[in-house]
C-alpha cells in the first residue's frame, strides 16, 4: 500500500515538471520582432526588402547594392515570410518515449542544442530533395506566435495536466486539424503533392521516436559513446560529430544519397570531402566508385573569439550567412543554443528551440505538421551570440564542392585587424598532415580560440519601423 502511494506522488510530481516546463519553456516573448524598412534582410542565402512599393528614396538604391552579393533576391514582407515560416523548426518535446539510457520522455531545459543541429540537418535535407526555392503551401497559414496565446494556452494545458493527475487520466491534446489531401490531375499538382510527401517524410526522419532515423533519440544514443547522457548539455562541436554519425548510420534508403563529413581543427580538407562525394562498393575505398553524386553535408566547429565573439568576424558570418549552400550556424548564448539563419544590418535572425511542444506520433499517416514549422523570427545582436559554433554547408557533388570551396577561400579572408580565418581549406587528406597524432579524440575536436575583443551590446527586436 505505502508503495503504491509513493508510485502516485512520483507520477504526480513527473506530470507536474512536465506541466512547469511547459510553462518555463513556453517562449516568454516579447510582442514583436522589428525589422527595418531601409535595409536588406538575408535569409540562408536570399536577400528580401521590405520597403512599401510606392517608396522611392535613396535608400532603395544602397539596398540593391547590398544584395549584390546574394545569390538571389526573394522579394519582399511576405516572400520573407512564406520561406521563414517553411523552414522546419524542431524544439524541445515531452511525453515522448524514453531517451536511451534513462527514464527522461522530454528533453527540456537541455536538449536544445541537439535540436538546433536538428534544424541545420532539416534545411540540409531540405536543399538536397527540395531545393532552396521550396516553400510550405500552408507557411503563411500558421497562427502568429503573440504572447498571450502561448501563455494562455500554456496555462490551460497546466491546469489540464494537474486535474487529470488527481483523476488519474492523460490529457488529451489533439493537434490542429490537416487539410485533406484533394485530387492531383495535372502535372503540377501531382509534382506539388510530390514535395509534400518528401516534406513530410523530413519530419518523420526526425521526429521523437527511437525508430526515426535522425530523431533526438537517436541523436542521444550516439551521444552515449562520446560520453554524453539525456540530460547532459550538448556543445556545438559535439553535435556536430553526432549529426556526422547519424547521418552516416541512417538506414532509410532514402538518405543513401547523402553523408556529412566534419572538419578537424578548423580545416576542411579537400580530398577528404571528395571521398565522401564518392560513393564506393561495399565500402572499399580501394574499388573505384560507383559514383561521384553523393552529396555531403559539411559541418566546421569553429570558436570566433575567446569569451566573447570577436567583432571582426562579424561581416564574416554575415558573408556565410549570404550564401544559399549555407544550412546555417548553430550556437547561441551561454548555455542557451539557438539556430541562426540569417540577419539585417547588425541583428542575427535565428530559430529559437526553447518552447516545450507535445510529443507529435509521426509514425502516422497524416500527422499533424503545423508545431514543426514558426512563422516568427527572432533577432539577437552580434555582439551576444556566443563565439562558439558549428557552421554547415551542402555540397551535391564534386563539382558543387570545388565551386563552394573557392567561393568560400574569398570570405574567409581575414581582415586587416584579424590575422586569422575561422577555418580554412587545404589540399589532400588529413592524413597526410598527421597534424593531430597526438591529441586524444576529444582534443582533435577542439577549434582554435581567437583573442577576444569587447563591443556594446544593443537590444534588437516583427514590425517594420
Amino acid at each position: 500500500m505505502e508503495n503504491k502511494g509513493t508510485d502516485e506522488v512520483e507520477k504526480l510530481k513527473t506530470k507536474f515538471l512536465s506541466a512547469w516546463h511547459n510553462v518555463k519553456y513556453s517562449w516568454a516573448l516579447k510582442s514583436k520582432t522589428y525589422f527595418s524598412r531601409n535595409s536588406p534582410v538575408f535569409l540562408l542565402g536570399k536577400c528580401y526588402h521590405f520597403k512599401a512599393e510606392d517608396e522611392h528614396s535613396s535608400t532603395e538604391s544602397s539596398s540593391t547594392e547590398a544584395c549584390a552579393a546574394s545569390p538571389a533576391t526573394g522579394g519582399g514582407v511576405e516572400a520573407f515570410r512564406r520561406d521563414f515560416a517553411s523552414r522546419l523548426w524542431l524544439t524541445y518535446r515531452e511525453e515522448f518515449p524514453a531517451l536511451p539510457g534513462s527514464s527522461l520522455t522530454s528533453d527540456c531545459g537541455w536538449g536544445c542544442m541537439l535540436r538546433a543541429g536538428q534544424m541545420m540537418l532539416a534545411q540540409a535535407l531540405v536543399l538536397h530533395f527540395l531545393g532552396r526555392d521550396w516553400t510550405w503551401s500552408e507557411s503563411l497559414s500558421l497562427q502568429p506566435l503573440d504572447t498571450e496565446t502561448w501563455t494562455t494556452t500554456a496555462a490551460k494545458r497546466l491546469v489540464a495536466s494537474l486535474e487529470a493527475s488527481l483523476q488519474g487520466e492523460r490529457p488529451s491534446d489533439p493537434g490542429p486539424p490537416l487539410h485533406a489531401l484533394g485530387a492531383h490531375g495535372g502535372a503540377e499538382e501531382a509534382d506539388t503533392h510530390l514535395r509534400e510527401v518528401y516534406h513530410r517524410t523530413l519530419v518523420s526522419w526526425l521526429g521523437d521516436t527511437p525508430q526515426a532515423q535522425l530523431g533526438v533519440h537517436r541523436l542521444v544514443e550516439l551521444g552515449l559513446a562520446s560520453g554524453k547522457q539525456a540530460g547532459d548539455w550538448y556543445g556545438p562541436a559535439v553535435v556536430a560529430h553526432i549529426l556526422r554519425k547519424a547521418v552516416e548510420k541512417a538506414t532509410d534508403p532514402g538518405l543513401a544519397g547523402i553523408t556529412s563529413y566534419v572538419s578537424q581543427d578548423c580545416t576542411v580538407y579537400s580530398a577528404d570531402v571528395m571521398d565522401s562525394h564518392r560513393s564506393w562498393l561495399a565500402g572499399d575505398a580501394d574499388a573505384p566508385p560507383l559514383s561521384d553524386t553523393r552529396a555531403v553535408i559539411i559541418l566546421v566547429p569553429v570558436r570566433l573569439g575567446g569569451e566573447k565573439i570577436n567583432p571582426e568576424y562579424f561581416n564574416f558570418v554575415k558573408g556565410i550567412l549570404s550564401l544559399e549552400y549555407c544550412i546555417g550556424i548553430i550556437g547561441g548564448k551561454p548555455k542557451q543554443a539557438c539556430y541562426f539563419v540569417g540577419f539585417q544590418d547588425d541583428s542575427l535572425i535565428y530559430m529559437d528551440p526553447h518552447y516545450c511542444q507535445s510529443f507529435v506520433d509521426v509514425s502516422t499517416s497524416h500527422f499533424p505538421l503545423q508545431s514543426y514549422h514558426c512563422p516568427s523570427p527572432k533577432k539577437m545582436p552580434f555582439s551576444k551570440m556566443d563565439p562558439s559554433c558549428t557552421i554547415g554547408f551542402y555540397s551535391r557533388n564534386v563539382q558543387d564542392y570545388e565551386r563552394i570551396s573557392q567561393e568560400l577561400s574569398k570570405v574567409l579572408q581575414p581582415s586587416a585587424k584579424e590575422k586569422y580565418p575561422a577555418f580554412t581549406f587545404m589540399q589532400g587528406h588529413r592524413r597526410d598532415y598527421n597534424l593531430s597524432a597526438a591529441l586524444t579524440p576529444e582534443k582533435r575536436e577542439w577549434p582554435f580560440i581567437r583573442d577576444p575583443r569587447t563591443t556594446a551590446a544593443t537590444s534588437g527586436d516583427f514590425v517594420l519601423l
